[in-house]
């Protein structure tokens, strides 16, 4: 069945951002938390009911929500600046366990079913992490589940840590392959400069593209509750439109903080980088190794044009020595690459299950990990017809 969309309205310089099936919504800390450090119920339950009315106009949710090491901090009566870095992964593992249940109260009032998924930036960047993340976000909303991503605060180090989640709700947007990313927090966009500091400060409601200037014009403000300014949302909606998923960056503040947004409520819009070669496929094929090659039927080849995923009974052959989630070549049977996509199975699986029929695949391993050897939304092909 395809999916319906919703269509978000803003007084911009472009007033239709135009249609968007697939949303990642950031939630910051300080919107979550009030000034005294209590978890904000009736904002979180007016936020979950605007996320409703967009699941029924058939858009596909995914909320990164930050708050845990927040909540831990609140609950052990400690500040983060008292707290070294074990203590605020054991804060981030109290505060873990409310959040996850304060979204999943609220949501369920609505009949709708949430899931915990908690990352760490090596889930992104490890090919098989970054696929086995990949497709349990993709079956999660198969099931018409609503996943809550948090930044694994638990185990993640200095080094591993995104900084802040508004990158890795970019992340989340790139891997899900979001046409939109929205990151609420308390400001409401862009401005040329600090408005705290200047009265007289402008707006801007448009980017088309994030320049050096633009970049420059954030400064290095944070809230009280998060860890990352405008400086790091800047660089999230860099990695979102780079990546094929345009940007807002919006005040949450609001009773209602998405009705804000699509009745043009201020907020700052970044357009898809439509220059970049960084699109949402070609960065699977681009930034990783190429380890081997399927070769395919002219049948499979057909399938691949009308957009339909590689399955087993189209493979004529298999080249390399390779893992799942590995970038493949798509061959076809005159030997002109076509195409290349992320694996679902290793070289040797591969092999064996080479022209069965998908049903066919728990027979040949006595397990499936897919139906399709490379799922369309995983492949990027160079041609346009057979």
């Amino acid at each position: 069945m395809p999916i319906k969309t919703c269509q978000i309205d803003c007084k911009m310089k472009t007033s239709k951002f135009g249609t968007f099936k697939r949303v990642v919504i950031k939630v910051g800390s300080a919107l979550l938390l009030d000034k005294h450090g209590e978890f904000n119920n009736v904002w979180l339950d007016n936020l979950s009911s605007e996320i409703t009315s967009l699941k029924k106009s058939g858009t596909e949710i995914l909320i990164v929500s930050s708050g845990a090491v927040a909540i831990g901090c609140n609950i052990l009566k400690k500040s983060k600046s008292q707290m070294s870095l074990n203590e605020m992964q054991a804060a981030a593992a109290m505060g873990q366990a409310q959040l996850v249940m304060e979204w999943q109260d609220s949501f369920k009032s609505k009949n709708i079913n949430v899931a915990q998924i908690l990352l760490t930036r090596a889930d992104t960047e490890n090919k098989k992490r970054f696929l086995n993340s990949k497709d349990t976000l993709s079956s999660l909303l198969d099931y018409d589940v609503i996943p809550v991503i948090n930044e694994n605060d638990t185990v993640a180090t200095d080094e591993l840590k995104f900084g802040d989640n508004d990158r890795l709700a970019a992340r989340v947007a790139q891997m899900a392959m979001a046409d939109l990313l929205i990151l609420l927090s308390d400001v409401d966009g862009l401005y040329d400069s600090d408005p705290k500091k200047n009265k007289n400060a402008l707006h801007i409601p448009t980017i088309d593209k994030i320049s050096n200037e633009i970049i420059n014009m954030a400064g290095k403000n944070t809230s009280n509750y998060g860890s990352g300014g405008m400086v790091t949302k800047l660089q999230a909606a860099k990695i979102a439109t780079q990546a094929g998923c345009a940007t807002i960056i919006s005040n949450g503040t609001h009773e209602k903080p998405l009705s804000s947004i699509i009745q043009g409520g201020k907020c700052s819009y970044f357009s898809v980088d439509s220059n970049s070669i960084l699109t949402r496929k070609q960065w699977l094929a681009g930034y990783l190794d190429v380890s081997g090659s399927f070769k395919i039927d002219h049948g499979a080849q057909r399938a691949l044009y009308e957009g339909g995923s590689l399955l087993p009974v189209g493979l004529m052959d298999v080249e390399g020595d390779f893992e799942r989630g590995d970038i493949i070549r798509i061959m076809n049977d005159d030997d002109q690459e076509i195409g290349r996509g992320l694996t679902a199975y290793s070289s040797e699986e591969a092999e064996k299950i080479k022209g069965c029929q998908s049903d066919n695949i728990i027979k040949k391993l006595g397990y499936k990990n897919k139906s399709e050897l490379i799922h369309r939304d995983n492949m990027a092909l160079f041609q346009s017809k057979v």
